[in-house]
């Protein structure tokens, strides 16, 4: 990287040198399921007609007001070192227009990036307070590519239905409609912070940094009573544990989120910063922005089959296992059913039993096959 780099009228100077990946398309970092949403949408006819009509529905304008009044914008008499963090993230993912940031005055720590027309980030105070600046850069470089894949434009809908479905609960019908969508756009935007978290690892480069800044979130300003290791390994726990019951608990505990589980989301970020993926993209090798028209909406989405069937076959989670018994019709799911939810436990199987030269006992009687079975 250069000493020095003119960005948005501002004189760029890294705090250390950082790998640059010019010309980056979003299509880089950006998990199976949600760039084939996204690709999906960019090719549509009339996609970005429709949203700029529906932008004065949305209560936009009302959201950057409220900002600029309430709370302090980011810049170089500002918080300067956040306003450096944004201008580096912006230089190495090639995001040409910076986009403005705002401290929000909130003990939670969480941030946002938002916005129709042009995004823009929310840090809260809460956040800044807790982590340090390595980790920060994490995060900044997060919301950054958001802001490069289009995401704010979803996440502002989403929050316009969110609110809209509360004020329509009273009419029949009308609120199950909304959040049927909402429901659809949270599991896609679940998907897109984890495109958002390898995109902030590309940014600080500093995976270590971004594990802590997760393991923060999730367990306070207590880095000296936390071990990433260990905290790693309640994602393997979470992901194995339990039996079908468990299975269907995880899945209502996430319906109502935005955010994928932070142990879940340290485990996927490690996961793909070991992966060959990872280390092409260091080494320069990455899809261009300039080529984004030329993307195949069949391809993204058969990549996007590929990776969830993978995901499936290689998941310890007990559903994940009852789906892919299913599919590979497996010998002894009868069993399982006859056993109930205690034969979907995580536990190891059984070892095979030899072969029966004489009749079985009443328990364990052979029988031949339906048609059909």
């Amino acid at each position: 990287m250069s000493d020095g780099h003119e960005h948005n009228g501002h004189e760029h100077v890294p705090s250390r040198q950082r790998r640059r990946f010019p010309g980056i398309s979003s299509r880089t970092y950006e998990h199976p399921a949600d760039r084939s949403a996204l690709v999906a949408l960019r090719k549509l006819s009339g996609f970005d007609t429709v949203f700029k009509a529906l932008s004065g529905l949305l209560p936009e304008r009302s959201l950057r007001l409220l900002f600029l009044s309430d709370s302090v914008r980011v810049s170089d008499q500002q918080f300067a070192h956040l306003n450096v963090m944004l201008r580096d993230a912006c230089y190495i993912l090639d995001l040409e227009k910076v986009p403005p940031m705002y401290v929000n005055q909130d003990p939670q720590p969480n941030a946002m990036c938002i916005g129709l027309d042009e995004p823009i980030i929310v840090v809260t105070t809460g956040l800044v307070e807790l982590l340090d600046e390595e980790e920060m850069r994490a995060v900044v470089g997060h919301e950054v590519g958001h802001a490069l894949s289009g995401h704010s434009v979803y996440r502002t809908i989403l929050l316009f239905l969110t609110s809209l479905a509360v004020r329509v609960a009273w009419i029949p019908l009308g609120n199950l409609a909304i959040m049927a969508i909402v429901t659809g756009l949270r599991e896609w935007f679940r998907k897109s912070e984890l495109s958002a978290d390898r995109a902030g690892l590309l940014a600080g480069q500093d995976l270590q940094a971004s594990m802590r800044g997760l393991m923060k979130i999730a367990g306070g300003n207590h880095l000296h009573e936390m071990n990433v290791d260990a905290f790693l390994a309640q994602a393997e726990e979470y992901e194995a544990g339990g039996d079908l019951r468990d299975s269907v608990l995880k899945i209502l505990n996430v319906l109502p989120r935005s955010h994928p589980f932070t142990t879940v989301r340290a485990a996927e970020l490690k996961k793909w910063a070991e992966s060959r993926d990872y280390q092409r993209i260091m080494d320069g090798h990455y899809p261009r922005r300039d080529e984004d028209r030329d993307t195949s909406v069949r391809d993204s989405w058969r990549e996007s089959a590929n990776h969830y069937s993978t995901h499936v076959k290689s998941s310890k989670d007990p559903l994940m296992k009852l789906v892919t018994d299913l599919a590979g019709g497996a010998g002894d799911l009868g069993d399982r059913v006859r056993r109930g939810f205690g034969g979907f436990t995580s536990a190891s199987p059984k070892p095979p039993q030899g072969p029966q030269t004489g009749p079985s006992d009443s328990s364990g009687e052979d029988r031949p096959p339906r048609d059909g079975s």
